[in-house]
């Protein structure tokens, strides 16, 4: 079963909450982070990135920053001013980019349902990441930003939600990327409570890291406590529950800065070893089991020979398993696209016209354009408990911070 509970957000007034909602604290960097916030006194960037206060060249994970980390909460807290709730409650978070809208419940997961493996998990977290976040949390005694998480969709549950939001909105604002971002407040919250305990397992789409340090923070304050009953809110994290049927999944592309040493007819000659080539194709794949390489200023469409046979393992079946395993690594000499520096990853909005633009410029020597892993071979990958390759998944549109903040 899955366990959701409501909790008292710490949250801005509404008439703030434009001021204080911020992009996820990992998807910019310092120099990022600090100029979205030049000017806004009030962003949660102040917060969840603290160094942007601090002197350029502060090392991030020193304890300056954390204790920045620290006052600047608390002068949020004071200026916004963020309140807590009286009483608990659940929330419907609604995204709506372009033609897209998503609508799912905040509310707060048992961390015993993380570490147990109820709520899936598709990614290896890396321990200085979950270090940074441990800590944070800590500090703070807060969860500044939610875990994004999925499940297969249930009429029952999709039916509820379209009827709470007919009331008005605790929150509605458009970011300065175009997104808008609802929020309702649910004081009733019983039937979402019992609907979730028939859910059999909840699946992280995005927030591995914030999850498995929550995980972390939990073990380090119930060894300090002294009357641990398994009921205090650390034991809970914070997240926002999509249905599978809603969740996007954008292309995750590569760019590759050489042809590892091949000339360019080298190169073809060796992809059509392992691909069937047509010239002037498409700059995004229109399928599966498709991809678009972009070289010398012209589009290839790829596909895998007609005999050819695929792996069975969910895994290496992915699109972008394959295409690792067929070209970047044998012929391009990419081993770990973890490390290697010769390739770079092109996600999320910025469109094949990223890819030309980094060729034609002579900043990559190739290119390619995949088809979006969708979320049902996420889901699967997640059921297998195996883990997803690096740079697979890209989530549109994204939560913001600050907007609703579980206390532990």
């Amino acid at each position: 079963m899955a366990v959701i509970r409501p909790f008292r957000a710490l949250r801005p007034p509404a008439e703030r909450a434009q001021a204080v909602a911020s992009v996820p604290y990992d998807v910019v960097n310092t120099e990022e982070a600090r100029a979205l916030a030049a000017g806004k006194p009030l962003s949660f960037l102040h917060v969840s990135r603290p160094e942007i206060d601090l002197p350029p060249g502060t090392d991030i994970h020193s304890d300056p920053v954390y204790r920045k980390a620290v006052e600047n909460f608390e002068k949020l807290i004071a200026a916004a001013p963020l309140e807590k709730e009286a009483e608990p409650s659940l929330y419907l978070y609604r995204l709506i980019m372009g033609q897209h809208e998503q609508i799912g419940i905040v509310a707060v997961c048992s961390i015993d349902e993380y570490d147990n493996n109820t709520i899936r998990k598709h990614e290896r977290t890396r321990r200085d990441k979950e270090d940074d976040r441990t800590r944070h949390m800590i500090m703070l005694r807060a969860q500044t930003g939610p875990v994004f998480l999925t499940y297969r969709t249930r009429a029952g549950i999709d039916a509820q939600v379209a009827a709470a939001i007919a009331a008005d909105p605790l929150f509605d604002i458009t970011a300065e990327d175009g997104i808008r971002h609802t929020i309702w407040r649910l004081t009733d919250t019983e039937g979402l409570v019992n609907s979730f305990a028939a859910v059999p397992l909840l699946y992280i789409a995005d927030g591995h890291h914030r999850a498995a340090s929550a995980s972390r923070a939990r073990a380090e304050l119930r060894e300090q406590s002294f009357t641990h009953t398994g009921k205090e809110d650390y034991n809970y994290f914070l997240t926002v529950i999509f249905p599978d049927s809603q969740v996007q999944i954008l292309a995750y592309n590569r760019v590759v800065r050489d042809l590892n040493g091949l000339s360019k007819q080298e190169f073809l000659e060796a992809v059509k070893r392992q691909f069937t080539v047509t010239e002037s194709a498409s700059p995004a794949p229109p399928q599966r089991a498709q991809w678009s390489m972009y070289l010398d200023g012209q589009w290839y469409g790829l596909q895998l020979a007609p005999d050819a046979t695929l792996p069975a393992s969910t895994v290496t079946a992915l699109d972008v398993s394959v295409l690792q395993d067929r070209l970047l690594d044998p012929i391009l000499g990419i081993k770990d696209v973890r490390t290697d520096k010769r390739i770079d990853f092109i996600g999320g909005l910025r469109g094949t016209q990223e890819l030309e633009r980094l060729v034609n410029e002579g900043k990559a020597a190739v290119a390619f354009s995949l088809y979006p892993t969708t979320v049902e071979e996420l889901l699967m990958v997640s059921d297998a408990n195996e883990i997803m390759p690096p740079k697979s998944t890209w989530f549109e549109p994204k939560l913001r911070d600050g907007l609703l903040i579980h206390s532990i």
